[in-house]
């Protein structure tokens, strides 16, 4: 997974995951910070968020992408 979403003024550009559908469930967003990988739940986006260094994203994602 390659993100290309950035940090628009103070709130960053979320992306939803592939895998969420209108149709549900709704899953989780993912967006870029200067520092950062973040993390939410994408039916509750005020809500808590992971802040993951870029190498721990790196080494998580081949666990998330894998089915």
């Amino acid at each position: 997974m390659t993100l290309h979403a950035a940090v628009t003024g103070t709130e960053p550009e979320w992306i939803k995951s592939s895998y969420s559908t209108s149709d549900g469930p709704d899953c989780v967003e993912v967006a870029t910070a200067p520092a950062h990988i973040l993390v939410r739940d994408s039916k509750n986006p005020d809500g808590p968020r992971l802040a993951l260094a870029p190498a721990a994203w790196a080494h998580f994602l081949p666990y998330a992408s894998a089915r």
